[in-house]
């Protein structure tokens, strides 16, 4: 009886935590995303990573004569042996990553650099229009500037015969490798980024105290040597930072090269991937997502390890905050020309090149007889006489492919949007916790996989025999998008519950206020715009997403963007441009209202 009373008083305690745990909302929430982001993004990478070491059905089973799921390393051994096939499926791919990577990261930082301290440090005119414009390229996705590259470029001696705007009006042919291969990829996706890296390094310039470089005014050292010795060397943690996300991007990215280097065979990582997988070499496409994955990580970790080592940078302080801008003088009007006609090239003219490819029946005639509307209102009977399809806005089929993809994106951002929203309520309350940083570290984890391998992933696990009802389903795209796009509604939620005082919630605790009214009428009401924000963004990100969908979507289940992707793929160019830039305006409608209801201004840039 003596032992059994003492055993009851060491479990008392046990009892007594146990419930102080579980009537802690908090505490149930992070156990509950806990078990849901380990089952949803661990899970589906084990079952990739367990895809690598075994024979798949199909053309592994007949080249190996093995039995399906045997355990084999004769996917590594043929990737990474060094013959004929290692380097064109591996190793050449591999080299072409990391100069599309490192040059569009060192392009990105100069263009978005140079813009950002003429906005911030100089007299520029303009730069109203300039910032506002210049951030155009970011908000549209990263192909539509591809697509926009090849309108322009493309000319009868290189792709397929087509005639772009630059031979059609000016007649000038330009060479191969402009056209298509590693140039054109570095360069547009390079123009790509250049707003993130302006509006990194142009907010740390803006915020800048200016003391040293008065200082050095003072001491009568030259513009040139201010800007080599003071201005960069504060600024360099944002620029080696910015450099890292962009080489980052620039190493996964899949639509940029599939769009322009196809045509001349100038394979990356991404777009390698892909093609083996569809050509039954599943095995040796998990391996090039395993190391993409790994390659993320480590970049995340450098960039992580250099900024938390770097933090004796201050560059706000209360000191002189007043600029003195450099007077540009009679350079002020050439390089402000100079600027405006740079981003209106790669930030307008983009619009009006495919609303002109999107009426034009023969490439390259831009005359006004050959214009039409067939692409876009074309009737099923008017089709059928040219052996092409109905227009875009007549086409059952698009419809149906871009309800699918507003449905997909809406479902999405309800669930992404409330995860976020208690993600981070739970990770603040809890904040120190192993457990809150456990699950705060799991919803950033998909950040730091590329979109294609992050696919490749969930393609694994929906061809695996477990999950086959799983493969093309509704279901599958809005799981995979959930936990793709909730890192930055997890992040955001943690930010707006941060700025929440804790008191708040304690007095109404003290009142007997339920915790679902302390959500809905307290909490939530208070950061209302930074969660709203937390439910748009993921919208735009589903409406723009290509490279993860092109894995996962059946032919049957189109959405609208896999459907531009066949479309420019079969040759129906015009289709595609009036599908791209549909995409777009849906997109700068959603911009446009997420900032109306949130008080976004990204579109506005640090300008002005």
């Amino acid at each position: 009886m003596k032992q059994t009373h003492a055993d009851d008083l060491r479990r008392e305690p046990l009892i007594y935590k146990l419930r102080a745990f579980i009537t802690k909302p908090a505490n149930l929430l992070l156990v509950f995303f806990l078990t849901v982001l380990v089952l949803l993004s661990l899970l589906p990478l084990v079952t990739m990573l367990s895809n690598m070491f075994t024979i798949h059905l199909g053309t592994e089973k007949k080249l190996t004569r093995l039995p399906t799921g045997t355990w084999t390393l004769i996917h590594f051994s043929n990737l990474f042996k060094g013959d004929d096939w290692s380097r064109v499926n591996f190793w050449d791919p591999l080299w072409n990553s990391f100069i599309v990577a490192f040059g569009s990261g060192i392009l990105g930082i100069a263009i978005g650099g140079t813009v950002a301290w003429f906005i911030t440090r100089s007299d520029l005119k303009c730069k109203k229009f300039i910032s506002s414009v210049f951030v155009f390229p970011y908000m549209m996705p990263s192909w539509t500037l591809a697509l926009f590259w090849t309108n322009m470029f493309q000319n009868s001696q290189v792709g397929g015969g087509n005639v772009g705007m630059i031979e059609a009006i000016f007649g000038i042919c330009m060479p191969e490798w402009f056209v298509f291969g590693l140039f054109p990829i570095i360069v547009v996706t390079g123009l790509h980024y250049s707003p993130f890296a302006y509006l990194l390094i142009g907010g740390i310039l803006k915020n800048m105290d200016a003391t040293l470089e008065e200082s050095a005014t003072i001491l009568k050292a030259s513009r040139f040597t201010i800007i080599r010795r003071i201005t960069i060397p504060i600024v360099m943690p944002a620029i080696l930072s910015t450099f890292l996300l962009i080489f980052s991007s620039g190493f996964s990215s899949y639509t940029v090269p599939v769009f322009l280097g196809s045509a001349v065979k100038c394979y990356t990582l991404s777009t390698k991937m892909r093609a083996l997988i569809q050509a039954g070499y599943q095995g040796q496409g998990y391996i090039i997502a395993f190391i993409s994955i790994i390659l993320g990580c480590v970049i995340l970790g450098i960039n992580q390890w250099f900024t938390g080592k770097r933090k004796s940078f201050t560059t706000v302080t209360g000191k002189s905050g007043q600029v003195s801008l450099v007077k540009l003088r009679k350079a002020n009007w050439p390089i402000s020309i100079v600027m405006i006609v740079l981003v209106t090239f790669f930030a307008i003219v983009p619009l009006i090149s495919f609303a002109l490819e999107s009426i034009i029946r023969q490439p390259g005639n831009y005359r006004l007889s050959n214009m039409t509307l067939q692409f876009w209102v074309g009737t099923e009977a008017s089709a059928y006489e040219t052996g092409m399809i109905s227009g875009i806005l007549l086409n059952l089929t698009m419809w149906k492919a871009l309800g699918r993809q507003v449905a997909l994106a809406l479902v999405v951002a309800m669930v992404v949007g409330t995860s976020g929203m208690l993600i981070g309520y739970a990770c603040v309350r809890r904040r120190g916790s192993r457990l809150s940083r456990f699950v705060e570290s799991l919803a950033f984890f998909p950040y730091l996989m590329p979109s294609m391998a992050f696919g490749t992933i969930y393609l694994a696990m929906a061809t695996s025999d477990s999950f086959k009802w799983l493969y093309g389903s509704f279901a599958l795209l809005v799981l995979v998008s959930a936990i793709k796009f909730l890192p930055f509604a997890s992040r955001s939620g943690v930010n707006s519950m941060l700025q929440i005082a804790p008191e708040i919630e304690e007095a109404a605790i003290i009142f007997g206020v339920p915790w679902r009214k302390r959500m809905t009428r307290i909490l939530f009401p208070i950061q209302k715009s930074s969660i709203l924000s937390g439910y748009l963004l993921p919208v735009i990100s589903v409406m723009r997403e290509v490279a993860m969908y092109t894995l996962l979507v059946s032919h049957a289940r189109y959405l609208l963007t896999t459907m531009l992707f066949s479309f420019n793929q079969t040759g129906y160019a015009q289709y595609g441009s009036a599908v791209t830039l549909l995409i777009i305006v849906i997109i700068m409608l959603i911009n446009a209202i997420t900032n109306k209801l949130t008080g976004a201004s990204f579109d506005k840039g640090i300008g002005g």
